[in-house]
């Protein structure tokens, strides 16, 4: 994995209450993106979940609807270049790929048009070039799904505040499709990425969205979680 991508899939604590203020004190602000250089660090002892409410387990919503996070993507980003006519999926794609081009789409003067994929999920290279049966060899990741984020809580957010959530670049990452396909709207318990090096961070990125959106984690996602956690280097 690139330095670049461990800058941004990397959150420090501090994202937790950036994001719990910003969603619930300021509708009309995006929330920000605070990471941190280097892998997480998880001190002995330290609950990596405190402060994160615990429910016995995940009831599924059938009720859920991905209308209700919004259209698909938004330009309301605070992504590299957000604001730019660009939408989440191509602010995203441009952060996290490596040897890019660019090509200008409708609004966007500078969509990814080809670059390369280092997955974090499976730990493969993967090619990207733009275009209809070929640019969905990389998909945008929500790292805690919509349809999950529903059943923990978001159904009763305004629309406002689900569409940030299906927007803001720290619950998003670039993946190969397969993986994202495999994973689908799926809870810790039941899927983690296979590529087992990636876990410390998807773990604690994964922890940070819940605190900052203040989301419960079902009891068996917890134990995955706090396993993972402890992969991270001592801090």
């Amino acid at each position: 994995m690139s330095r670049r991508q461990i800058l941004w899939l990397t959150v420090a604590t501090v994202l937790a209450v950036v994001v719990a203020y910003q969603v619930i004190a300021s509708a009309n602000r995006p929330s920000e993106f605070i990471a941190q250089a280097d892998i997480p660090t998880v001190a002995p002892g330290v609950d990596v979940l405190a402060d994160v409410a615990e429910i016995p387990d995940r009831v599924r919503g059938y009720d859920y609807r991905r209308a209700a996070f919004g259209d698909a993507w938004t330009d309301d980003t605070t992504a590299p270049g957000g604001h730019n006519g660009c939408d989440t999926r191509n602010d995203i794609l441009n952060r996290d790929l490596i040897d890019k081009t660019y090509v200008a789409i409708a609004r966007c003067p500078n969509a990814v048009a080809t670059g390369v994929l280092r997955d974090p999920y499976t730990n493969a290279t993967v090619a990207f070039t733009r275009g209809e049966g070929t640019g969905a060899a990389v998909q945008i990741d929500h790292i805690v799904p919509l349809a999950l984020a529903w059943d923990l809580g978001a159904r009763d957010w305004t629309e406002q505040m689900r569409i940030r959530f299906a927007n803001d670049p720290a619950n998003l990452i670039a993946v190969a499709g397969q993986a994202n396909q495999d994973k689908g709207d799926s809870q810790p318990a039941v899927w983690m990425p296979p590529n087992e090096a990636f876990r410390c961070q998807y773990a604690m990125q994964y922890i940070a969205v819940l605190r900052g959106y203040r989301l419960p984690v079902d009891a068996p996602s917890a134990r995955v979680l706090r396993d993972a956690a402890h992969t991270c280097p001592p801090g």
